[in-house]
């Protein structure tokens, strides 16, 4: 028995059913960028790792944010 994976199948367009939504796009971010989060408040950003993660400085704390930097919205 063979196991269906739904990534693995293409939408043909006389189908139905809605073809599958993709991702939004990840959220660039550059030094200096004043961002908020959830939890830590409003923050600067000090490094940028691409694709990786961001460093943020929260003031009180410093926080190392990776994608998909749930949370974090730009300014």
């Amino acid at each position: 028995m063979r196991s269906s994976h739904s990534a693995s199948r293409r939408h043909l367009p006389t189908s139905p059913f809605k073809a599958p939504v993709a991702p939004p796009p990840v959220e660039q971010f550059a030094l200096q960028d004043k961002v908020s989060h959830d939890r830590y408040g409003l923050g600067v950003v000090i490094d940028v790792e691409e694709g990786i993660a961001v460093t943020v400085d929260f003031g009180s704390q410093t926080e190392r944010i990776p994608t998909p930097y749930a949370k974090l919205v730009k300014l």
